[in-house]
């Protein structure tokens, strides 16, 4: 296991006889042991050999140190349309004390109420954008434009003010540190609801007449649609991929079972996410009670931390 550290770093330049010498920065930290899991009672590795984020698999002391010295800059999205922005303020509220702590981030909310948007203070290096929207009467067209206007402004804007893009629900609220560990090209999420289940049991669209369809005889895990990103090219790719889906079907007529969602299971299906974030970072309480057989209780029970908890 990594475990918690204390980091120092120190950066010079000295010169001697016009020679410049660059004293990188020093962290102390455990030293690795190759011999000892991180996790013994969770998969950490999928198949194709990324990894899956669980709490004790990482140390942000260094992977921190690695974001600075590239500058990193994360945007996150977030659709705060009708109802929905009532959820807003206590969402940035815990953003700004969980997420992406000492990263510069600039939050992209989209909304129809943009004189709804509340004012708060942001820590240094963060801003909050807001881009108005329209909205529509039926959930399922909000959901096929978010996918729309999110590759929209991939392809427009955000490639040229974000290196990684994290998009998430409103209606949720972060409660532990998220930080750089769940940055890649692209990720998605685990969903609570069906993880250690059979994926005869996933809610996947199984309609070969729907562009979502997946084989009773394929599949790797559920994926939410609440919480996925990457760089800003491959959630260009997902977006888009999704948005041309969704309108394929609506022009024969099929919607598929979870909509948006069916369809990013289908495109990280076939398009590998590069790290898989663990049911920690998205929680729901209600599916302890609810929907969770006795085996992924008892691997609840070994969760240290809910990142980011549904608010509903």
């Amino acid at each position: 296991m990594l475990g918690s550290t204390s980091a120092g770093m120190r950066k010079g330049v000295s010169k001697i006889h016009g020679l410049e010498s660059i004293k990188s920065s020093k962290m102390v930290y455990l030293q690795p042991d190759v011999l000892t899991p991180s996790r013994k009672d969770v998969l950490v590795m999928t198949p194709w050999l990324a990894p899956i984020i669980w709490e004790g698999t990482f140390n942000s002391a260094i992977l921190n140190e690695q974001f600075w010295r590239q500058n990193t800059t994360i945007g996150l999205t977030v659709f705060s349309v009708k109802s929905y922005v009532i959820f807003l303020k206590q969402f940035l509220l815990s953003a700004e004390m969980y997420f992406m702590v000492g990263h510069r981030v600039n939050y992209y909310i989209f909304t129809d109420r943009p004189d709804y948007v509340p004012h708060i203070n942001i820590q240094k290096g963060r801003q909050i954008i807001i881009l108005t929207v329209r909205s529509y009467a039926r959930w399922e067209d909000i959901s096929m434009h978010r996918m729309e206007v999110i590759s929209n402004f991939s392809q427009q804007r955000f490639h040229r003010e974000v290196d990684y893009l994290v998009c998430v629900d409103v209606d949720m609220k972060f409660s532990d540190h998220v930080g750089v560990e769940i940055l890649s090209p692209l990720f998605g999420t685990l969903h609570p609801g069906y993880c250690g289940l059979s994926r005869t049991d996933f809610p996947y669209e199984r309609r070969p007449q729907s562009q979502a369809h997946i084989p009773e005889d394929e599949g790797d895990f559920y994926y939410t649609g609440a919480f996925f990103g990457g760089s800003v090219a491959e959630v260009y790719s997902l977006t888009k991929a999704c948005h041309d889906a969704m309108m394929f079907d609506r022009v024969n007529h099929i919607k598929a079972t979870r909509q948006g969602e069916s369809h990013l299971n289908k495109y990280l299906l076939y398009h590998k996410p590069f790290k898989v974030l663990s049911p920690e970072y998205l929680w729901n309480h209600n599916m302890l009670q609810n929907t969770w057989d006795q085996q992924v209780v008892n691997l609840s029970s070994n969760i240290k931390c809910f990142r980011f908890v549904t608010m509903e």
